[in-house]
């Protein structure tokens, strides 16, 4: 099973967005405001800290998840689906008023 996959939906969002802004990753975001999701944005955007690990791709983008946080995520798979509506506006999908969500299966 692989770790991180993304669902049609997603794929195609992903798709249009490398097509747009270049080599892309995700970044598993566990913050306050905007609960849980991965936030999508260009490579070299975003600072990698030194806990920050690569744990799958969906599309051929880098999922990464602060190693404090895999403790909970090691048993599940990460879907990557996409809705309607503005979430995380760090995300390049805000952009087009999509938002990436993450839903899991164990």
């Amino acid at each position: 099973m692989e770790k991180v996959i993304a669902t049609e939906a997603a794929s195609k969002l992903i798709g249009q967005l490398q097509a747009e802004h270049g080599e892309l990753i995700f970044v598993h975001s566990e913050g306050c405001c905007d609960g849980t999701s991965p936030i999508c944005m260009t490579k070299g955007d975003f600072y990698l800290g030194s806990r920050d690990e690569q744990i799958g791709e969906a599309e051929g983008v880098p999922y990464y998840m602060h190693n404090s946080n895999f403790a909970y995520w090691q048993h599940l798979q990460i879907i990557i689906d996409v809705t309607d509506g503005m979430g995380n506006s760090f995300s390049l999908e805000s952009t087009v008023n999509k938002s990436f969500i993450i839903r899991a299966k164990a």
